[in-house]
C-alpha cells in the first residue's frame, strides 16, 4: 500500500510506477484536436482508447507562472499566491518580475513526496520557473535554458537556444534519462510556448515540434510510466486580416482621456521571453491614481472594441480565484482576438519578426488538454465528468490511473 501526502485539502499517493506529468505550456486543445487527425500525435491519440483524452480549465490570468504554481500545489492562486509572471508592488510601487517562491504561500506536490522519500524531479524550460517549481525541493530540480555541463552531459548535446523548439525537447530528453537511470520516479516536466506563440496548429513546424513530443511521450510509455499531459494555457491568433497586431494600449487610452499619470497598467504576462509576443497577452491590472474615478475607469475601459470583461479587484479575485489582497483596483480582459498592452512605446514588437501576433492570458485561452496515458478508475471516470481544473492532474495520475 502506498504512502498519502496531503496537501490542500487534497491526498496524494506515492507513485506505485513511474509518474510523469507535462506541461505542454501553449498547448490549445486545437494542436491536438489537429493532431490526433492528422497522425501527428500517434501515440498521445490512442490514448483517447487506452487512457483519457479530455479538457480541463486553467486558472486566470492564463499564463504561465500560475498556471504551473497551481498545477505543482494542486490549487488555485487564491490559495498558493502566485497571479502573474509581472506584478506592481503596492507599497513600494515597484514593477516586479516573478523569479523566485518568495511570494508563494503554499508548499508543492513535489516537495513533499520529496519529504517522505520519492525519487522527485522538476525540470523546467524557463529558468524563471525553476526557484517556483523547486520551493523547499529536495531533489532534482533545473532548467534547460541554465543546464550545466553535467546536465549536458547527460542528454548528450549543448543546452538550446531559448527561442528555440529545442528547449522544450531538452527537457523531455533529460526527463527520460533520469527515468532510465533510476534517479527519479516522480517527474514535473515543464516546457515552452515559444513554437506555439509563432506557428498555428496544423503548420509544418508546429507539425514538427509535436510529433517529436510525441515520440519522446511514447518512450516513457515504454519506460513504464504514468504520463499525464496538460497545458498553462491556450493559445490565440491576436492580428489584423493584414497581419498587424491586434492592440489595445489601454494606458495611452485612458491617460489620453483622463489625464497623464491617471492610471498605470501593469500586463501580467511579462517575463524574461518577450521577444515572441512584445509582453501582450490579453489580461491586464489597472492601478489608479489616487483620487481618480474607478467607475469612470472601468466603463470607459469596457467600452473599447476588442474589451471582453472589465472587473473591479474584488470581483475579480472572487470570479477568477486570487489573492485579493494582491489585485489591482480593476482588471480588463480582451477577447479571443484582441491583446492588451499599457503604453505603446513600453512594447517591442520587431521580434515577432513577420508572424501574426499570437497570445493568450484571457478567458479565450483557458481550456487546456487533460490527458493521462493511463484508463481511469471507475471514481475517476465519474469525477472527470465534472468541471476539471489543470490543476486536478496529479491526482488524476498519482490516484485516478487504473
Amino acid at each position: 500500500m502506498s504512502e498519502t501526502i496531503e496537501l490542500n485539502g487534497r491526498r496524494y499517493h506515492t507513485p506505485e510506477r513511474p509518474t510523469v506529468v507535462i506541461c505542454v505550456d501553449g498547448c490549445d486543445p486545437e494542436y491536438v484536436e489537429r493532431g490526433v487527425a492528422d497522425g501527428v500525435f500517434s501515440t498521445i491519440g490512442s490514448f483517447r482508447r487506452e487512457g483519457y483524452l479530455g479538457t480541463a480549465d486553467a486558472v486566470m490570468p492564463t499564463f504561465t507562472n500560475p498556471n504551473n504554481v497551481s498545477i505543482v500545489t494542486g490549487a488555485p492562486p487564491s490559495v498558493h499566491g502566485i497571479a502573474g509572471n509581472y506584478y506592481l508592488d503596492r507599497e513600494s510601487r515597484r514593477e516586479i518580475m516573478i523569479t523566485d517562491d518568495r511570494l508563494m504561500r503554499s508548499e508543492t506536490i513535489l516537495a513533499l513526496m520529496a519529504r517522505v522519500g520519492v525519487r522527485t524531479a522538476a525540470i523546467t524550460a524557463k529558468d524563471k520557473l525553476r526557484k517556483l517549481l523547486g520551493r523547499n525541493l529536495d531533489g532534482i530540480c533545473f532548467s534547460s535554458e541554465c543546464a550545466d555541463v553535467e546536465v549536458e552531459a547527460m542528454v548528450g548535446r549543448g543546452k538550446p537556444d531559448m527561442y528555440s523548439a529545442d528547449l522544450s525537447l531538452f527537457v523531455l530528453d533529460a526527463g527520460i534519462k533520469l527515468l532510465e537511470r533510476g534517479a527519479a520516479e516522480l517527474l514535473y516536466l515543464s516546457l515552452s510556448d515559444y513554437v506555439q506563440h509563432a506557428h498555428a496548429p496544423g503548420t509544418p513546424e508546429a507539425d514538427a515540434f509535436n510529433r517529436a513530443i510525441d515520440d519522446r511521450v511514447r518512450r516513457f510509455v515504454e519506460i513504464g510510466a504514468v504520463v499525464g499531459l496538460v497545458a498553462d494555457h491556450g493559445m490565440n491568433d491576436k492580428a489584423l486580416p493584414s497581419g498587424e497586431p491586434q492592440v489595445i494600449f489601454l494606458e495611452d487610452e485612458l491617460n489620453d482621456r483622463f489625464g497623464d499619470g491617471t492610471v498605470r497598467v501593469i500586463c501580467p504576462i511579462t517575463d524574461p521571453f518577450v521577444r515572441h509576443h512584445g509582453a501582450l497577452g490579453s489580461f491586464v491590472r489597472g492601478y489608479a491614481r489616487k483620487g481618480a474615478d474607478l467607475s469612470s475607469l472601468m466603463a470607459a475601459s469596457a467600452a473599447l472594441p476588442g474589451v471582453a470583461l472589465v472587473l473591479d479587484g474584488p470581483n475579480a479575485a472572487r470570479r477568477f480565484e486570487l489573492p485579493l489582497d494582491r489585485e489591482a483596483d480593476f482588471v480588463v480582459l480582451g477577447d479571443a482576438n484582441t491583446a492588451i498592452g499599457a503604453s505603446r512605446a513600453e512594447h517591442d514588437l520587431s521580434g515577432l519578426a513577420g508572424h501574426r501576433l499570437r497570445s493568450h492570458g484571457g478567458l479565450g485561452e483557458q481550456r487546456v488538454p487533460f490527458i493521462l496515458s493511463r484508463p481511469l478508475t471507475t471514481e475517476y471516470r465519474h469525477i472527470a465528468t465534472r468541471r476539471l481544473r489543470n490543476f486536478d492532474i496529479f491526482d488524476f495520475a498519482l490516484n485516478g490511473a487504473a
